[in-house]
C-alpha cells in the first residue's frame, strides 16, 4: 500500500483492494508516497517503487488464478527467463 496521509503510529494508506488506516508502529512514521509492504493492518516493510510493483502484480496473480485466469508471465514477469537460484545460505562456498 501507499501512504496518503501520515498521522502519529498510523497512516491512511491505498492500495489494489482499497483504502484504509494502516498501523504504522513497526517501521515508523513514514511521508506521503512511500510504498509499504502490508499485513493484518499493520506496516510489516517499507518498500521501493518497484519491489512494491512486483508483489503488486504477484497478488493479483494469484487473485486471477483463484478465477481461472492466470498468465504467469504477467505476474511474475521478473522470474521469467531466467534460471533458478538457490538462496545464498544454501550455495556452496567458494
Amino acid at each position: 500500500m501507499q501512504v496518503v496521509r501520515a498521522e502519529p503510529f498510523q497512516a491512511w494508506c491505498k492500495g489494489a483492494d482499497g483504502e484504509g488506516m494502516v498501523d504504522m508502529r513497526l517501521v515508523g512514521t513514514q511521508p506521503e508516497g512511500t510504498w509499504v509492504l502490508v499485513f493484518l493492518g499493520a506496516a510489516r516493510e517499507i518498500l521501493e517503487a518497484g519491489r512494491a510493483a512486483q508483489i503488486q502484480a504477484a497478488l493479483l496473480g494469484l487473485r486471477d488464478a483463484m478465477t481461472g485466469r492466470y498468465d504467469p508471465a504477467a505476474a511474475f514477469a521478473d522470474l521469467v527467463d531466467r534460471e533458478p537460484q538457490l538462496p545464498e545460505f544454501l550455495r556452496e562456498p567458494t
